[in-house]
Order: structure tokens, then C-alpha cells, then sequence
């Protein structure tokens, strides 16, 4: 797996343009990996509704819970499904809207340094082989295409906004994560 330096996307992978980006802050160095859980309906996989979400085209119609979330304007860099399908919706030189308030080390606004990696799944149901497989190749890339991510810094939505997030969750294994 590697990283096209001209377009900033993974070779190979899907690309799906988000709306839901915009330029990062000049001269701040990406040096920090969010790994985020997710699922539309909650706990439910398949389905193609992160693409919808990720895209602002979700159909508030087509289940309950899309109502609540209908307003909102979130992406995230990759989505790595359960299946190990790797889908890319914005350029890793552009700032992904994927995790609103935080602070990592006394930073604040950690879409402006960060790339999010969001897998499929939940807290609670464990992840599959194939995800931590193809997340690792990922962890690889970014680190040597973007050197300021060689310290490795790589944490959990739930490391950069406690209390306010819980992903990836209890069912993640760090000990599968290259670190």
C-alpha cells in the first residue's frame, strides 16, 4: 500500500469525495492518527449508509436514529468496513471533519493535525482481522509519507474528547495496532 504524494490518497483504494473537508491550517504538521468506530445504524454493518453519511446524502427516512443525525456534516480520511474494503473520502493535506472538540498534549482543534481512521463496528462487537490488517498497512503508509508521524502517535476518539466519545471502544485491541 502506498500514498500518491500529487493526490495525498491511498493507490488503489476507493475514493469518494466528502463535502465535509476543507484546508488545513498553514504550516501545521499532520502528526496524529484517530481511530473512530462506526456504524449506521448503530451496530448494524453493510448497508452503505456511512458513504451516504460521510457524502451529507443519508436518507433521514430510512431508519429512526438517521433523523437525529441528519444535520450533521462529519467525514473522516478513511473507513475501513468490516470486509477490509478501504474507502478514502478526503486527501490526508486536507483537514476531515471527524472529531470536533478535542485537545491532544494541551492542543486543541485536533481535525487541524489529525487523520481519522474510521473502522466498522461498535464499542462492544469485536473487530475483524481483515480491519486491523488493512489499518496496520495504512499506520505504515501514513508514517512514511508523512515523517511528523513517526513518533507514532495514534490514539482513540475516546483519548482526544473523554467523556464525549467512546471510540473505538472496549472491543478494540490495541495490542493488533502497529504502535
Amino acid at each position: 500500500m502506498r500514498i500518491d504524494p500529487a493526490t495525498h490518497c491511498i493507490v488503489g483504494a476507493k475514493c469518494i469525495e466528502s463535502p465535509n473537508c476543507d484546508q488545513r491550517p498553514d504550516g501545521v504538521a499532520i502528526d496524529l492518527i484517530v481511530i473512530h468506530n462506526i456504524s449506521l445504524p448503530p451496530n448494524e454493518f453493510g448497508g452503505g449508509y456511512v458513504h451516504d453519511f460521510f457524502q451529507n446524502r443519508l436518507d433521514s427516512n430510512a431508519h429512526p436514529y438517521f433523523d437525529e443525525i441528519k444535520d450533521l456534516q462529519v467525514s473522516s480520511h478513511l473507513f475501513i468496513e468490516r470486509s477490509g474494503k478501504l474507502t478514502q473520502f478526503v486527501p490526508f493535506n486536507m483537514r476531515a471533519w471527524h472529531v470536533g472538540q478535542s485537545c491532544f498534549e494541551d492542543r486543541q482543534t485536533c481535525n487541524d493535525f489529525s487523520i481519522g481512521i474510521e473502522l466498522e463496528g461498535a464499542d462492544d462487537i469485536e473487530y475483524t482481522e481483515k480491519q486491523y490488517a488493512v489499518l496496520n498497512a495504512v499506520i505504515l503508509s501514513l508514517q512514511m509519507t508523512y515523517p511528523s508521524l513517526s513518533e507514532r502517535k495514534i490514539v482513540g476518539h475516546c483519548d482526544i474528547a473523554p467523556g464525549r466519545k467512546t471510540d473505538p471502544g472496549p472491543a478494540f485491541d490495541w495490542d493488533k495496532v502497529i504502535v
